[in-house]
């Protein structure tokens, strides 16, 4: 629905398919496609599956069995939680067949053979850049446009070259390094949530801006309640960049597990193994109306968000000239 409001209103809606079965992809496509013909967007990760770790998984485990004990729950080997999933082959295979016009990545590209299949079939190809080197590095790959993610922006970040969180740019730093440097069309990132936020994207170069944040208030989105309470609360202006929720930095609103654990720890199995065992917490804190081991992904400015449509939003931004 928010995306078919989105598109109603000029913008490009993605679906976010990181964590969706085959089966879920094609059904979300075929509820897209049924209410608009509109141009959208398929999202997806682009990292490798980490080897197993076991003695590194038991310890994080054990950091967390005081949590655990607090809330009457028994700790498993096996919690269960949907799971991340790297762009695979077969994934490029759902893509070929369904042929949507965009396809976005994070964390690079996927194998070089399965971005000329997916290129071949008439599939334009964005993908994230954090730093000038990872913007030229897509664009000597083989992306078609490059979305440049200032460090204000929420969720995970989309750095592959580097772990080093201090090479980091702000969106209006970063756009101008890379817009000068490449020639393919660059999108910003990152901390906009305003028209005039848009209009300054623009002014350094940009082709379009890229928001989140600012449309998780919207009627149509499907923000759980206790993230809908943390992005109105005073709590929504402390955000940090943190690893213990998924094993990879991601911008969020800072909570219990976060204050506890510390942002970054170097206790966090690697990405995506480290929400299994968080995921009977998050659920039970959450029945209990807390957001203690939730996720509040949100970027450094959520002054945007409003409770307003998608395609009232997406006029908003785009109103001034």
């Amino acid at each position: 629905m928010m995306g078919r409001n989105m598109h109603k209103a000029g913008g490009l809606g993605s679906l976010p398919c990181g964590m969706l079965t085959g089966e879920k992809i094609l059904e979300e496509v075929a509820s897209i496609r049924a209410a608009t013909d509109r141009t959208f967007n398929l999202n997806f990760f682009c990292h490798i599956k980490p080897p197993e770790d076991p003695g590194k998984e038991a310890a994080w485990r054990q950091r967390l069995q005081p949590y655990y004990e607090e809330l009457g729950l028994e700790l498993n080997k096996d919690d269960g939680g949907a799971s991340r999933r790297p762009f695979d082959e077969q994934t490029a295979e759902l893509v070929a067949e369904l042929k949507p016009a965009v396809v976005s990545f994070h964390f690079g590209l996927p194998a070089p053979d399965l971005l000329a299949y997916i290129k071949s079939n008439g599939v334009k190809v964005l993908a994230s850049a954090t730093t000038l080197a990872e913007a030229l590095w897509l664009e000597q790959r083989g992306a078609d446009a490059i979305i440049a993610q200032g460090l204000e922006a929420g969720g995970h970040r989309g750095h592959f070259l580097s772990d080093d969180l201090g090479l980091q740019l702000g969106t209006f730093a970063l756009l101008p390094q890379i817009t000068s440097k490449v020639k393919l069309p660059v999108i910003a990132a990152g901390g906009i949530a305003s028209a005039e936020g848009v209009k300054a994207a623009i002014q350094l170069g940009a082709v379009a801006a890229q928001v989140g944040t600012a449309y998780l208030l919207c009627t149509e989105a499907k923000t759980s309640a206790i993230h809908r309470d943390a992005l109105q609360s005073e709590q929504a202006s402390h955000t940090e960049i943190t690893n213990v929720f998924s094993g990879r930095p991601a911008r969020g609103i800072v909570n219990r597990l976060m204050r506890d654990q510390g942002a970054i720890s170097s206790s966090v199995p690697d990405f995506p193994n480290a929400a299994a065992a968080l995921a009977p917490l998050r659920s039970e804190a959450e029945k209990l109306g807390k957001a203690d081991f939730s996720p509040l992904w949100a970027g450094q400015n959520t002054m945007g968000c409003k409770e307003i449509s998608a395609g009232k939003m997406t006029l908003k931004l785009a109103s001034v000239q």
